[in-house]
């Protein structure tokens, strides 16, 4: 399934790489550290070319350093841009080489001023250590809500700036809509790697019970404030069971519907080890990595306790080789 082929993408990372007075902010070049220039990248959402084009003029006439990756010096390292769809504003990450913000406050009230009604909040993301790594484990709130909030089935998500989102949001609803029609009314569902429940909030309504696994602090946060919007009868339906998948797999145990979405290096084996113990009627899984999915179906199936039922491809990054694999398994 594939959707909008042009400004499709509501949430982008981009490199901040250059010179003082004329940073470059965009995609590294393959296998360098070397920053392509993206002023008009056609794949975005409108409104992040402008966030980015504000925000290159703000870190120019202000005069601030752009991160260095061989010398591991400058302040500004990446700008992360999300698009919340109802309002049509912009949740805005300045990451900095710095533990405080103070040094990008003029930096920041140039961007407040220029975006206006266009900004959803503003942010500084502190990240010193030396790598590759985007962000830091810390978040300075500057000014705006606290999250964005994406509706998914009918029930609001909240995503603080730390929190994994899709970035194709109207292809990733189809995706969901989809899940929930996997799932009979009346089960008993756990659901891992949860992030902040875009999957579990959207799907409350046809279920007896659910229990959301997520290690990720950000997205727990997310997903707290999401639980914290319910009516009472519904929040009681939902237990948060945190930690890694692997640990907290006897959270599968008893469930009539598991559901994973797990990061690109697939399931944890021992998540996979209780699937086979203890099959449950039915295994939804959505997957962001082909190579890993392939491994994990073989040794799902490999045993004739689960049996592959149902197979559909959602194309959320055109032009690219990825695919998101979303699978049907059924006990056998």
């Amino acid at each position: 399934m594939s959707g909008a082929a042009t400004g499709f993408r509501m949430r982008a990372r981009l490199a901040v790489r250059g010179r003082v007075g004329a940073p470059k902010l965009g995609l590294f070049e393959l296998g360098t550290h070397r920053v392509v220039h993206i002023p008009n990248c056609v794949v975005h959402h409108p409104l992040v070319n402008r966030v980015a084009g504000i925000v290159r003029r703000a870190i120019a006439e202000t005069r601030l350093t752009s991160y260095s990756d061989q010398a591991q010096l400058g302040l500004v390292r990446y700008l992360q841009v999300v698009v919340e769809r109802a309002s049509q504003t912009a949740q805005v990450v300045l990451v900095a080489n710095d533990p405080s913000p103070a040094p990008l406050a003029a930096c920041l009230e140039l961007v407040r001023g220029r975006l206006g009604t266009e900004l959803h909040s503003l942010w500084v993301n502190a990240n010193t250590a030396h790598g590759n790594t985007i962000l830091g484990p810390g978040f300075h709130h500057w000014c705006g809500p606290d999250s964005v909030v994406e509706t998914f089935g009918g029930a609001a998500v909240h995503y603080p700036p730390g929190a994994f989102g899709q970035n194709n949001l109207d292809l990733a609803a189809r995706l969901v809509e989809r899940i929930g029609e996997w799932i009979p009314t009346g089960s008993r569902v756990a659901e891992f790697y949860a992030g902040v429940g875009a999957i579990g909030l959207s799907i409350l309504g046809r279920v007896s019970a659910i229990s959301l696994n997520e290690v990720a602090a950000s997205s727990l946060a997310g997903l707290e404030r999401g639980l914290a919007a319910l009516e009472p009868q519904e929040r009681a339906k939902v237990t948060v069971v945190p930690g890694e998948a692997g640990a907290m797999h006897a959270g599968a145990a008893g469930a009539d519907v598991v559901i994973a979405d797990p990061p690109r290096k697939g399931l944890d084996p021992l998540l996979v080890d209780a699937l086979l113990r203890e099959p449950p009627a039915r295994f939804v899984y959505a997957s962001c990595g082909l190579e890993s999915f392939l491994a994990d179906t073989t040794r799902l199936t490999a045993s004739g306790r689960l049996r592959l039922a149902e197979l559909e491809v959602f194309n959320l990054m055109p032009y690219t080789e990825h695919l998101e694999t979303l699978a049907r398994f059924e006990r056998a």
